[in-house]
């Protein structure tokens, strides 16, 4: 099922979101100092372009280490990020959604396109991996805070 679903989206508009992704990697990576946001373009633009049975989590959620995109310097990127083309991303995947929703059989892309205008606002510091593989890292996180709170009791 995932496997048409993606085909689908691909055909029928997830192409031009992976390629305006792929659009800002370049142009991130044309000005040199934006390199770390270019990857982050492209790692996002492989989700944007097959969507279906993947979910963009947080690296220090999925590590349970923090490292430089997922700290302070990341929120700070992601600020900059916003600025210069996380919003025209977010909004390029707002109006596919509003399209999409016209039609009964376009509600899930539309939720994809929503999921994905989210991950548009602040991508550093994320990485995308499947739906399983997202849920047993939160339970892996879940079981090591109930771990935490017994010993502390």
């Amino acid at each position: 099922m995932r496997t048409i679903g993606n085909l689908i989206w691909f055909i029928f508009g997830g192409v031009m979101m992976g390629l305006a992704w792929c659009f800002f990697g370049l142009l991130a990576f044309i000005s040199i100092v934006g390199i770390p946001w270019g990857r982050s373009c492209f790692v996002m633009a492989g989700f944007s372009f097959f969507p279906f049975g993947k979910e963009a989590i947080a690296r220090d959620e999925l590590t349970q280490y923090e490292d430089i995109g997922t700290g302070g310097l990341g929120m700070l990127g992601n600020i900059i990020w916003f600025i210069f083309a996380g919003f025209w991303l977010a909004l390029g995947h707002v109006l596919s959604a509003i399209a999409c929703f016209i039609t009964i059989i376009g509600i899930p892309f539309a939720l994809q396109h929503l999921k994905l205008a989210g991950i548009s606002i602040a991508p550093v510091g994320k990485t995308v991996v499947t739906k399983e593989v997202a849920a047993a890292a939160r339970n892996a996180n879940a079981q090591a805070v109930v771990a935490s709170l017994r010993s502390n009791n």
